[in-house]
């Protein structure tokens, strides 16, 4: 049997010894992420303060490290970032003034994403990408059709979603079905709180300056948190079936993609490219993926994606099931 042919439930028992969360290490991760965000952060206003506009190119970095912030809160939602439940929940909680998505309401979609991934008939819950079939879209009507290839199309996916998501979605879910009083509480509470740090730090800085930062920033981790998301379920042979046919660690191992990032891309993104090894056992923590590719590099084979490949992929919006594959728009005519 050849490494791309082992049961994703035989991957499932030799990753088991990874599923323990080191609470040092994960201090240590949190606090050389969120130390440099504040201190960037406070270098941008002193040097606008004294005239340097140039420096407003920091929001860059500073917006990469809120994607670090993110991929912490994501696995704080996992149970996976430190050993107590209370640790990560309240960590997780912080962290959301930070990244602007709610946490307990963010949790429960998330979760409900990893639970369905890969089974065609449990598209469209959690916080999956929308997804439709060959034959779905052919039999569509002309409107279904347009808000498909609308939301589909690039300038809304990367441009127009991510400010939408993290400005006004995430403020108000009223998309999500039906939420708990917990979920309401806490996108509520979230923007309370949002809206209390932001007051100090308006007060603090100015609002000009605040937004001069501020707005950049986020719309950088935005943007590149949504790219992630998209490139990791939505490539050519990714990996989706029905029911009847849907194995759920076969569909996280096939159906995740091993995004293959430059080295400070990865630091940055938190790993989050291994996605298919998160997607099968997402109580592994982030900080011990890549001892993981370490010690099986066979792992690099499957669902690889480079950068330049993953370009490609945005052209891609159907999935066909006959031919086991996303196809674009084009091929479906």
């Amino acid at each position: 049997m050849t490494f791309m042919n082992i049961p994703a439930q035989t991957w499932y028992k030799r990753l088991a010894p990874y599923r323990t969360a080191d609470d040092r290490r994960a201090l240590l991760e949190l606090l050389i992420t969120l130390g440099p965000f504040l201190a960037l952060w406070a270098a941008l206003w002193g040097l606008l303060q004294a005239g340097q506009y140039w420096a407003i190119v920091g929001f860059l970095p500073a917006g990469a490290l809120v994607v670090r912030l993110f991929i912490i809160q994501h696995d704080c939602g996992h149970q996976s970032m430190f050993s107590g439940r209370r640790t990560n929940d309240w960590v997780g909680r912080f962290l959301s003034l930070i990244t602007l998505t709610p946490y307990d309401h963010w949790k429960r979609g998330h979760a409900l994403h990893h639970a369905g991934s890969g089974n065609l008939d449990r598209r469209g819950i959690g916080d999956d990408i929308i997804t439709m079939t060959v034959k779905e879209y052919r039999t569509a009507s002309r409107w279904t059709r347009l808000k498909y290839r609308l939301y589909r199309h690039p300038v809304v996916m990367f441009g127009i979603g991510p400010p939408y998501v993290f400005f006004l979605y995430n403020r108000l879910p009223l998309g999500s079905g039906k939420l708990s009083r917990s979920e309401w509480a806490s996108a509520l509470l979230t923007n309370v709180g949002i809206a209390l740090v932001y007051g100090v730090m308006i007060w603090a800085v100015g609002w000009k300056v605040f937004l001069i930062i501020q707005v950049p920033t986020i719309l950088v981790g935005a943007s590149i948190g949504v790219w992630m998301f998209y490139v990791q379920h939505q490539f050519d042979d990714t990996h989706w079936s029905r029911t009847g046919e849907w194995d759920r660690k076969e569909a996280a191992l096939r159906g995740s993609s091993y995004y293959a990032l430059p080295g400070w891309a990865m630091w940055v993104t938190g790993h989050i490219g291994v996605h298919h090894v998160h997607h099968l056992s997402a109580r592994i923590p982030f900080y011990h993926l890549p001892r993981i590719l370490k010690a099986h590099p066979e792992l690099k084979t499957i669902g690889r994606l480079t950068l330049r490949e993953s370009f490609s992929s945005v052209s891609l919006a159907l999935w066909c099931e006959r031919r086991k594959r996303m196809v674009s728009f084009r091929a479906c005519a």
